[in-house]
């Protein structure tokens, strides 16, 4: 579908897509992209490295491979003679270019394949330069980034071939034990046994607009089930939407984009802010904020206001910088769940969130805040990524409450929330999480089994609804107002319980009149928050959070009120 770049020489040429006539020096400063319909085409390995490290700072590693012709291969021609016309034609001694460099000022390791040899097949000299670069990134101390372009496995070496996947992962499973980032960068095409290995079991997995990746090719397809490929199927865009991939970048994008992800684990760094540690007395659970309490039922429609900051809101007036991860890598990319990177003043973190809404249309498109499966195990990918390269976790909760529907049960709704739970009790790294609006039951708890949880002054946080208990407990929905009160669902209440450690203020009225001072006491919060964690070991962390919890058993539950 996509043709190779023209050479250089070519004053010329005709995008693949659209037909149009091209000058070739418009297009090669369009990064080889169509201005017209914006086709990318594919590029040659030593013209990607080019346009994704910094200038001058690519340094190739060794290539010299032992010649490999293990079981003597021969179809129209002798395999060896294949070896040396693709190595004629392309300048290069195997199918990928590997080398260490610096993007955006960030060490990196990096291989980059080239389609043009043999179809960027992945044979024993391609995965033992790959593994030698993960190796070297393992040494080095540094990232690894992975640019892919491959129709599988090279059948001319037969089952040791087959092997490289193996050969590749492990050496990708040494980098994840050291807590060391791997990005793979997929681009068009992308198949076969390199798609399921390296390609989509890095950390983080970004595709270039256009790619296209899948286990199994179209012809594979049309030959084995007899069906069509329908229109879009396996491209960078239908990845997104079924939670394959974190992000689909256009080409121009693509270096800045992995400047930003590099930047977050090439080097600690300390937060930057005039806040200084809490005096021991504000560390202490149950800090309630004296100001008048509202009536419970006046509180819970206040959290319920479609005005009232959301995550993405959040993300503009707390942090200084995101970048949205997407996907859970099963099938799925929940709307109601936003997750990726941020910056709080210097240190990066994993910001994790229910995501509502202000309008009708948003709120249905975001599924009213209320996670599927899916959302549940996107936002555990992104706890387990933190936690292995050592960034914190902020979580926001806004939820009423967990998908009920048919389709979440039937693709594990609570082994999903379950699952969470368990992770975050055992998760090495600080974890915050605050209650911004709504705490519905497990959907809630399922991204605040934290080292701290800070409440919004107008939020509430319930085993159930209001409306919900009254329909149980009482004659109906109507009793949904003495519901809210008996349920003890205020922050106040939940401080003098112990549930929730700090109630942070809202600007008169509430949060939904000004999210700009709203964001920056959220902000002050998690400063003030996350210090004292960030000095804690993991295991006393890990200890310490199972003891928070713990103290919610039977002897205090029964305590009387008056004496919590």
């Amino acid at each position: 579908m996509t043709a190779a770049a023209p050479s250089s020489e070519t004053l010329w040429s005709r995008c693949g897509g659209c037909a149009a006539l091209l000058y070739r020096k418009r297009l090669r400063r369009n990064l080889d992209v169509c201005p017209e319909c914006g086709l990318h085409a594919r590029l040659a390995a030593p013209e990607r490295v080019d346009q994704l490290v910094d200038p001058g700072s690519f340094r190739a590693l060794p290539d010299h491979v032992v010649e490999v012709d293990p079981i003597g291969f021969v179809d129209a021609l002798p395999y060896p003679h294949r070896l040396a016309a693709a190595r004629t034609d392309t300048g290069l001694s195997e199918a990928v270019l590997c080398g260490t460099a610096t993007v955006g000022g960030s060490p990196c390791a990096l291989a980059v394949m080239d389609f043009r040899f043999l179809g960027g097949s992945l044979g024993c000299a391609v995965g033992e330069l790959i593994t030698c670069t993960a190796e070297q990134a393992l040494t080095a101390g540094v990232a690894l980034v992975l640019v892919t372009a491959s129709g599988g496995a090279r059948m001319q070496e037969g089952a040791l071939s087959l092997m490289q996947m193996a050969t590749v992962s492990q050496a990708m499973a040494a980098l994840r034990e050291v807590g060391l980032l791997t990005i793979s960068v997929l681009t068009d095409p992308t198949y076969g046994g390199v798609a399921a290995s390296f390609a989509t079991s890095a950390d983080l997995v970004l595709a270039e607009s256009g790619a296209r990746m899948g286990f199994a090719g179209p012809r594979v397809i049309r030959q084995v089930t007899g069906r069509d490929i329908p229109a879009g199927f396996q491209t960078a865009e239908f990845l997104l939407r079924h939670g394959q991939v974190d992000m689909v970048v256009p080409r121009h994008a693509l270096r800045a984009r992995l400047a930003t992800l590099l930047a977050a684990v090439a080097s600690p760094t300390t937060i930057r802010s005039g806040v200084t540690a809490p005096p021991p007395d504000a560390a202490r659970p149950g800090r309630p904020l004296r100001s008048p309490a509202r009536d419970a039922w006046e509180t819970v429609r206040l959290a319920r206001h479609p005005g009232r900051p959301t995550t993405l809101d959040y993300l503009e007036t707390t942090f200084d910088g995101f970048t949205e991860l997407h996907g859970d890598r099963l099938g799925g990319d929940c709307p109601a769940v936003v997750g990726g990177m941020a910056q709080l003043a210097g240190r990066h973190v994993m910001v994790i969130g229910h995501q509502k809404g202000h309008t009708t249309a948003e709120l249905a498109a975001r599924n009213f805040g209320m996670a599927t499966p899916a959302g549940h195990r996107k936002a555990l990918r992104l706890m387990r990524l933190a936690a292995r390269l050592g960034l914190p976790v902020v979580t926001l909760v806004d939820t009423p409450g967990a998908d009920p529907g048919f389709e979440a049960e039937e693709h594990g709704q609570a082994a999903a929330i379950a699952e969470n739970i368990l992770t975050l009790s055992m998760l090495p790294t600080p974890v915050v999480a605050v209650v911004t609006g709504e705490g519905g039951s497990g959907g809630a708890l399922a991204l605040a089994v934290a080292d701290r949880v800070l409440m919004l002054q107008h939020a509430v946080y319930s085993v159930i609804s209001p409306e919900g208990c009254a329909a149980i407990l009482w004659p109906g929905r109507a009793a949904a107002p003495q519901a809210a009160r008996a349920l003890r669902l205020t922050a106040p209440d939940l401080c003098r319980l112990g549930i929730v450690d700090e109630v942070v203020p809202e600007p008169a009225g509430s949060a939904a009149d000004d999210t700009e001072a709203t964001g920056r006491a959220v902000r002050h919060a998690l400063l003030t928050n996350l210090l004292p964690l960030m000095e804690v070991p993991a295991v006393t962390l890990v200890q310490r959070r199972r003891q928070r919890f713990r103290r919610f058993g039977a002897a205090r539950a029964a305590a009387p009120a008056g004496a919590r």
